[in-house]
């Protein structure tokens, strides 16, 4: 083969090589695919059932093609597996309905062929017993004023407060406690103020669906 021919040949690879290389980059530039979908903040919980409150979530999806980290919360399709305890207002907006329990809300996006599909996030409605509802994750605060506190004793049932020394403390939301005052020798209990939900003889009983103060009086 002459030199005339090889650098015609020479040049026929260079454009074959071009092109390729030219291919492959288009190829990855309209290529982009998602890779996975994660949602934040994390688990959540609802103090009741509410359908005024509501959690705000984000979800962030992770491409190649070039690699990058966006927020496409507005472009995948949310679910609760459980909606009617967790449902979705709109995309990202999570609100309770009307049971109490826990749900597991998670995205997801058809990207051809896969489907990607989030972590699931676990969120909990905890409201009153008398719902049905888990206890021990959410509390209110009780606590008790007393005006002559030196002339006895208040104590709750659950325990918690001993007032004279203890006078607040934290109970499950929902749940009910009840007050008993003893005097000490010499004294008179005079009655309680505000704060019980009810009063049976001297007992004071409440209802902790808030925080709740309580006050009383010892002559």
């Amino acid at each position: 083969m002459n030199r005339k021919w090889l650098g015609k040949w020479v040049a026929m690879l260079l454009v074959i090589a071009a092109g390729s290389l030219l291919v492959n980059l288009s190829s990855c530039a309209f290529n982009q695919h998602l890779i996975s979908i994660q949602l934040q903040p994390g688990d959540g919980t609802f103090s009741a059932v509410d359908p005024n409150a509501f959690f705000n979530y984000k979800a962030f999806g992770t491409y190649i093609h070039p690699p990058k980290t966006v927020d496409i919360t507005n472009m995948v399709h949310w679910q609760s597996d459980n909606p009617q305890v967790v449902q979705i207002l709109s995309p990202g907006v999570v609100s309770p309905n009307t049971n109490c329990g826990v749900a597991q809300i998670f995205a997801s996006f058809h990207d051809s062929p896969n489907d990607v599909v989030s972590n699931l996030v676990t969120v909990t409605v905890d409201g009153p017993a008398s719902l049905g509802c888990p206890q021990g994750s959410v509390t209110e605060n009780l606590s008790v004023d007393v005006t002559g506190a030196a002339n006895g004793v208040i104590v709750s049932s659950p325990s918690g407060i001993n007032c004279g020394t203890t006078c607040s403390a934290a109970f499950a939301f929902g749940s009910s406690v009840a007050l008993t005052p003893t005097p000490n020798t010499g004294h008179t209990f005079g009655g309680w103020g505000v704060g019980c939900t009810t009063v049976t003889g001297t007992t004071c009983n409440v209802t902790m669906n808030t925080n709740v103060a309580v006050s009383a009086t010892f002559n």
